[in-house]
């Protein structure tokens, strides 16, 4: 299975897939494209090191934002992937992109959906909320991507106990650790070797019984 990974920043989840796929904790796959919105993201050198091909287009390089997602869409048409996933990336997918990959476009979401997810729910404001609201277990999300904000079909979930000493600094931290850098990978895997159906916008995971998370 061929997958573009769509990065934004530092690129840890990005380099747990390439450990994933070096380790065999991911079998089938290939990374066919990494591709950043951001010139300055760490994630950029991670894939040159993994010798990934890669782009990087900003918005701001684009006199309208109509005109970046047609670039986006087409560098992923151009590269052809199976899947599409979303690691620690910043970008509102384009409702063209999302028709383009029907329930092949997936995303990592650091905490358990529907809890603390939507329009600016990303990067540490979902921890300060979460922290502000005294909850005491968090963790993360991997579901497919539809025309909304995080409510496409959820795929794989992990809690993580939140401590009272917490902030939302180490809170992340422990989710990534704990969390993501998990399911992202199983995630992947597990639809790399075809055990992952949508079936009425639930998904279906054959196996998913004997799974440990």
């Amino acid at each position: 299975m061929r997958i573009a990974v769509l990065v934004s920043g530092g690129g840890t989840n990005l380099q747990a897939i390439i450990d994933g796929i070096n380790d065999g904790k991911i079998t089938n796959t290939e990374i066919c494209l990494v591709f950043s919105n951001n010139p300055k993201a760490y994630a950029i050198e991670r894939a040159k090191k993994a010798g990934i091909p890669y782009v990087v287009k900003s918005p701001k390089e684009f006199e309208k934002r109509e005109d970046f997602n047609e670039a986006l869409l087409q560098v992923l048409l151009d590269a052809k992937p199976d899947l599409v996933v979303l690691a620690g990336c910043l970008v509102v997918i384009p409702e063209a992109v999302v028709k383009a990959f029907p329930n092949k476009i997936i995303n990592i979401h650091p905490a358990l959906i529907p809890s603390f997810c939507g329009t600016g729910y990303y990067g540490l404001k979902v921890h300060e909320k979460a922290l502000e609201r005294g909850v005491r277990v968090s963790g993360a999300t991997v579901h497919f991507v539809d025309e909304g904000t995080d409510t496409g079909p959820i795929i794989l979930q992990k809690p993580v106990m939140i401590r009272d000493d917490d902030t939302a600094e180490t809170l992340q931290r422990r989710i990534m650790e704990q969390a993501e850098w998990k399911i992202m990978p199983m995630a992947i895997d597990l639809i790399a070797n075809g055990k992952v159906r949508v079936v009425d916008h639930k998904v279906v995971i054959d196996g998913y019984d004997d799974l440990t998370i």
